[in-house]
């Protein structure tokens, strides 16, 4: 069978969940002017065809938590097991295998000093067969979390994103602390964004009334956020890959910017380490990426240094471990 395809509809749907991925079916049709059958039916079907999930996140920025971002170089004969066993951590955000696979990229949100140190200085430097490892804390963030691909699919019409965006969040002055009830809700959000308020109150043990007002607070204060993830090939993004770029230190803001406006950017962000800004980006083929590097990386100025990989083989992808 051929890959699905996916018509106007269907990615004006996804692109209303990525602005908000617990808006009910009938305010998404009332928008796209269908009926809510017609909303539930398409969705139920992205589901089953490009694997269509809504996770809710977390912005450990908000919680004064550092997002780190670690390569491995490791032994052929050890990298997809490794890989594996990373994914299933709950501390990784992604894992992709690169580098014809003896290299291992790894998305981190260590919760504790603690835990960071355990993971880098103790787990990975005992394992005999990982040749290198270096760690990367992810400084300024240029594009991604809240902002995904989707948010540049340009499916809706400046009022039906206008009518569908969330409110944005307010920055608080100090990090958010969470208790007992935020970690179970936050929990059950990042399996299910879209889990019923009745999953929400069994697994918090609170009334529908506390458990709405508790997502609200999360949302409002940017520590909650909602990402939509499905298959890349239907959209014609079958070619990965992640980029290393060195950039003189006074082109670093400009050099962000640029690369958050272009549409072939899923996330951007700069980073400690002599590669200051790592990039991962999607192509329909080899060839656009090779036209993307020559031409619109190429016409950046400050670049001084380009490292490119193709992600051979995404084993997780934002706390979400999708089809094999």
């Amino acid at each position: 069978m051929g890959a699905p395809t996916l018509d106007s509809l269907d990615l004006q749907i996804m692109q209303a969940l990525q602005l908000d991925g617990r808006a009910p079916f009938s305010r998404i049709a009332a928008v796209l002017g269908v009926s809510d059958q017609t909303i539930a039916r398409r969705y139920r079907r992205l589901r089953s065809t490009v694997n269509v999930r809504v996770l809710g996140m977390t912005d450990e920025n908000r919680l004064g938590r550092q997002s780190w971002l670690v390569r491995m170089h490791c032994t052929p004969d050890v990298a997809e097991q490794l890989a594996d066993a990373l994914a299933k951590r709950p501390d990784t955000l992604y894992v992709n295998l690169i580098s014809g696979g003896t290299e291992i990229v790894c998305g981190m949100k260590p919760r504790s000093r603690k835990e960071r140190d355990e993971l880098l200085f103790d787990r990975l430097q005992r394992t005999r067969q990982i040749v290198t490892v270096t760690a990367h804390c992810l400084l300024h963030s240029f594009y991604g979390g809240p902002l995904g691909r989707l948010n540049k699919a340009n499916a809706l019409t400046p009022d039906q994103e206008a009518a569908l965006r969330l409110p944005p969040p307010v920055s608080p002055d100090t990090p958010v602390t969470l208790d007992a009830t935020d970690k179970a809700l936050l929990a059950m959000v990042r399996r299910d964004g879209r889990a019923t308020l009745t999953d929400l109150q069994k697994a918090t043990d609170q009334s529908e009334s506390a458990v709405k007002r508790r997502l609200e607070t999360l949302l409002s204060t940017g520590v909650l956020y909602f990402d939509v993830q499905y298959d890349h090939g239907p959209l014609g993004q079958d070619v990965g890959a992640m980029l290393w770029l060195t950039v003189a230190p006074h082109a670093l803001a400009e050099v962000g910017r640029s690369l958050a406006a272009h549409p072939e950017v899923h996330f951007a962000s700069a980073t400690t380490g002599q590669a200051n800004i790592v990039v991962s980006v999607h192509f329909r083929s080899p060839d656009e990426l090779y036209t993307y590097l020559s031409e619109k990386i190429g016409a950046l100025s400050g670049i001084q240094a380009v490292e490119s990989a193709l992600i051979l083989r995404q084993v997780k992808q934002l706390n979400y471990e999708p089809h094999r």
